[in-house]
């Protein structure tokens, strides 16, 4: 009976390591890995003006999908009225590996497709392909490890790709039942009307900067999501009198439908 707790012990600790559970070492292995890959895969998204000071107007981060010269990002990482080019300015994206963000090194873009529902836009970018950044066929389940890769806070940091690890802590929809009819407001009401659509709660620090970048999972290295700094919070946080400053992701599903759609 003297051994009884320690034998115990000792089962549980093999039991879990045997299922994977214990396996630390390994997972840092594994984002130290992802974030090699996925790193050339993400870039700014912003304005670009040859005469600009500075030459670059950060906006967002967006990610390479399909053959290298599509990015997703949010939409409202955009400019509500598109520059039409030259002088003015226009859409471009930055790789940060070809150049700093405030060089020639931006890409030209152009919008292909948009769905305002869910906050995504799709980009057609100029030049040679980008490398591409797979999209999961299956949405995340709550306790999946991420990592979410931007820039955030734009070039305050400078223009290198972050990382943040975290898990999804909750799988929840987007609109929330208003206590009253005086808090509903012209949105709620918009979105309410819409329907509801689940999103992702996630333990993981992101910034305004990290709007439109992926989310991906730490196990496949897959994108998972899209990190949404406005339009999940604007429905969900409004009615705190603090907000919590908790991260939100649009499922990739969504972005799937959006590149069958263009």
């Amino acid at each position: 009976m003297r051994h009884g707790p320690r034998r115990r012990t000792l089962v549980y600790a093999g039991g879990l390591a045997a299922l994977g559970l214990l396996s630390a070492p390994a997972a840092r292995a594994g984002l130290e890995e992802l974030i090699v890959a996925a790193k050339p895969s993400v870039v700014a998204v912003g304005v670009y003006n040859p005469t600009g000071n500075p030459r670059f107007g950060f906006r967002g981060s967006g990610f390479v999908v399909g053959d290298g010269n599509f990015v997703v990002t949010n939409l409202h990482v955009l400019p509500d009225v598109i520059p039409p080019g030259g002088a003015e300015g226009s859409l471009a994206v930055v790789a940060p590996r070809l150049g700093s963000a405030d060089s020639a090194g931006g890409r030209g873009a152009k919008v292909v497709a948009t769905d305002r529902e869910h906050d995504l836009a799709l980009l057609r970018i100029d030049g040679a392909p980008l490398p591409a950044l797979q999209l999961a066929e299956a949405g995340a389940r709550e306790g999946t490890s991420i990592a979410l890769i931007g820039f955030p806070i734009g070039g305050v940091l400078g223009f290198s790709p972050v990382t943040h690890r975290g898990i999804v802590a909750s799988v929840t929809t987007i609109a929330l039942p208003a206590p009253s009819s005086q808090s509903l407001s012209n949105q709620a009401i918009n979105r309410l009307r819409q329907g509801t659509f689940e999103v992702y709660q996630l333990d993981a620090t992101a910034y305004p900067g990290n709007s439109g970048g992926p989310v991906l999972d730490l196990a496949s290295g897959e994108v998972v999501a899209v990190l949404n700094m406005v339009l999940v919070k604007g429905s969900r946080e409004t009615a705190l009198s603090q907000p919590t400053g908790i991260s939100y992701a649009i499922p990739v599903r969504f972005v799937s439908e959006l590149l069958k759609n263009r």
